[in-house]
C-alpha cells in the first residue's frame, strides 16, 4: 500500500466536490426469501449431482462386471456400496420431502437430465 487515498484524489482531479459512493441496499429488503424453499432448493440441486454420479459410477461398475475384470470381492463391495450410497440418498430425499423425479432437472430440448428408467423410490 502506499498510503495514497486513490479514490480522494480522483475526486480532486475530477472536481467534484460533491461526489459520494453509491448507497448499498441490502438483498433482502428487495426480494421475498424463503429459507425453507431456499434450502430445499440447495438440497434438490446437491442431490441431483450426487445422484448423477451415483448412476454413472453404478453403469460404469456394471461394465467391469460384465467385461470380467473385477474379482468376485470387489463386486461384491462395489455391490454393498452402491446400495448403501443408495440408502443413503432415499433418506436425504426422504428428509428434504424430495420424490426421486424431483432430482431429475428438464433440459429442454435435451430432455431430462437422469434416464427415468434408472430414478429409483
Amino acid at each position: 500500500m502506499t498510503g495514497r487515498d486513490d479514490a480522494g484524489e480522483l475526486v480532486a482531479a475530477l472536481d467534484a466536490r460533491s461526489w459520494q459512493p453509491p448507497r448499498v441496499t441490502p438483498l433482502d429488503g428487495r426480494i421475498s426469501v424463503d429459507r425453507d424453499s431456499v434450502e430445499r432448493g440447495l438440497a434438490s440441486l446437491v442431490l441431483t449431482v450426487v445422484e448423477l454420479l451415483r448412476q454413472l459410477m453404478e453403469r460404469q461398475a456394471l461394465r467391469r462386471v460384465d467385461l470380467g475384470d473385477l474379482t468376485e470381492e470387489q463386486v461384491e463391495r462395489i455391490g454393498v456400496t452402491l446400495m448403501a450410497l443408495e440408502e443413503q440418498m432415499a433418506g436425504l430425499r426422504e428428509h428434504f420431502g424430495l420424490a426421486p423425479e424431483d432430482l431429475n432437472l428438464d433440459l429442454g430440448p435435451l430432455g431430462p437430465l437422469l434416464p427415468t428408467d434408472q430414478t429409483r423410490a
